[in-house]
Parts: C-alpha cells; structure tokens; sequence
C-alpha cells in the first residue's frame, strides 16, 4: 500500500488481505541460496492486530525474520 506518492492507507491494507491467500517473503542477503517461507495473509492479520508490523507495515530484516521464526516454521 505504499509507493511512489503514496502512502500507507490502512483500509486498502485489511482490504488486500481479505483478497489473497499470502505472501513468499525471501530473505534475498542469503543470496545465491535464499531461504524463502510462506505466510498466509491471517498471520499476517494477526500480526498486524497484535501491533506487531509497525504503523504502516513497513518492518526492517530483523524484526521480519524474528515474525518467520515465531511461527517455528523453516524455509
């Protein structure tokens, strides 16, 4: 919900995620073998009604990777 001139809008946030199943995050400075996870988008529901994903979802490396390993999955 970001991007050039725009900002987050939170409406059009919980909106996108009604719409998809989830998210691949891929943590690519592991690069060439990048370990990637599947998150459903209720996790990431949940993580945003937990105050976990910041204001406007906007989370740096460290504090995504501490969300993935959470959930005690594995790539």
């Amino acid at each position: 919900m970001v991007g050039s001139s725009r900002s987050f809008e939170e409406r059009g946030f919980l909106k996108k995620l009604d719409e998809i199943e989830g998210y691949v995050l891929a943590d690519i400075t592991c690069f060439p073998d990048i370990p990637f996870w599947y998150v459903t988008a209720a996790t990431v529901l949940r993580w945003w009604n937990e105050g976990r994903l910041g204001t406007a979802t906007k989370i740096n490396q460290r504090r995504a990777l501490a969300l993935i390993h959470s959930l005690g999955v594995t790539q």
